[in-house]
């Protein structure tokens, strides 16, 4: 077997140990751009080098999982996987999400205290080589003010689906006033929003968590609108703002056109 092709298994069977509802080929495919035929190779060549993989029914389609994860040896990270998170996190904190930051830094931590004293060692030394040679660029702009204990709890209302409360302060000179929503979505990004329905309208709408103050969590539950998905709302957004779908062309010289290719202007567009 190529190196490769072997590296593209072992990826395979980390995910199925990983997966509490396992994969279908049709996702084995789409997540490792293979066809469909190659993702079936893909998945006989696990069961052969993990014969506990477990195959469910799901309707009409078969999904794989491996029970109990991995044994150690198949689950040591990588120099470059730990140097990803190290630069994740130098990221984070450059974009001004320090409780981001610090999160990925606890679980770099985590990550390094599983793996046997002699390899971290050797390993430390690597990703400090990689983490001289590697730096994120610091992009100019605003960063994002939050209170991370505001963005715990709303994080919380979100998991337990209950309602918040908070004084929110509106752009200008207007003064606070409280306000009790529905939350449905996080969005990150230059500033942190809140997707969240008030008490009493129709739709969701974009509340900023730096204008928030004395958040509190209800025990009434959350009316999330049926039907409603972040990603979709998300995807009618252009950066944040919500309005009524256009179709927009742009048109660009032969010559540009392969740097207006690397442009990413809206999830939908197509070039």
């Amino acid at each position: 077997m190529r190196l490769e092709k072997a590296a593209g298994v072992l990826r395979l069977s980390r995910r199925l140990a990983a997966s509490a509802e396992g994969l279908s080929i049709d996702e084995i495919a789409a997540e490792f751009e293979v066809d469909r035929r190659t993702a079936e190779r893909m998945r006989d060549a696990v069961r052969d080098l993990f014969p506990q993989m477990e195959e469910l029914r799901d309707g009409r389609t078969k999904r794989f999982l491996i029970r109990g994860g991995l044994d150690a040896f198949f689950e040591v990270p990588t120099v470059e996987e730990l140097a990803d998170l190290a630069l994740a996190a130098e990221a984070a904190e450059n974009d001004g999400l320090s409780a981001r930051a610090d999160s990925l830094r606890s679980l770099a931590g985590k990550v390094e205290a599983r793996i046997k004293p002699g390899l971290r060692v050797r390993y430390a030394a690597d990703v400090e080589a990689l983490a001289l040679a590697e730096r994120i660029a610091l992009s100019p702009g605003p960063r994002p003010a939050c209170d991370p204990a505001i963005l715990r709890r709303l994080r919380s209302a979100l998991l337990a689906m209950k309602q918040v409360r908070f004084s929110y302060r509106p752009s200008g000179e207007g003064a606070p006033a409280t306000r009790t929503v529905d939350p449905c979505g996080l969005l990150f990004g230059s500033v942190y929003y809140l997707v969240a329905r008030r008490v009493g309208t129709p739709q969701p709408m974009l509340w900023r968590l730096d204008r928030m103050d004395d958040l509190e969590l209800l025990d009434s539950v959350s009316d999330v609108p049926a039907g409603f998905d972040l990603a979709t709302f998300a995807d009618r957004s252009f950066g944040v703002f919500q309005e009524s779908l256009e179709d927009i062309v742009l048109r660009v010289a032969p010559a540009a056109a392969t740097q207006a290719a690397s442009y990413r202007f809206h999830p939908s567009q197509t070039i």
